[in-house]
């Protein structure tokens, strides 16, 4: 398997193992995730491992064990971008 180790193409090297890439960068992020019902911005890590919930109340996120499942009708947006 010959590949150019330059210019790597990044859509090929988002798939591979975080390990296995040409520079080595973890899969998960910070994210601003926007309530619906309250319009409330909240700071969620992409791999929580508990219920986040807003200062209402609401239900935010559930752990699935890789990914957090966000609820639907929340919008959200990549911390940083």
């Amino acid at each position: 398997m010959e590949m150019d180790l330059l210019n790597a193409d990044p859509t090929q090297e988002e798939h591979l193992h975080k390990l296995k890439r040409t520079v080595q960068a973890p899969n998960s992020f910070f994210m601003d995730v926007i309530c619906q019902q309250s319009g409330e911005i909240v700071t969620v890590f992409s791999h929580s491992q508990t219920v986040v919930k807003s200062s209402c109340g609401n239900v935010l996120c559930t752990p699935t064990g890789g990914r957090a499942k966000l609820v639907v009708g929340c919008s959200w947006r990549r911390k940083g971008d």
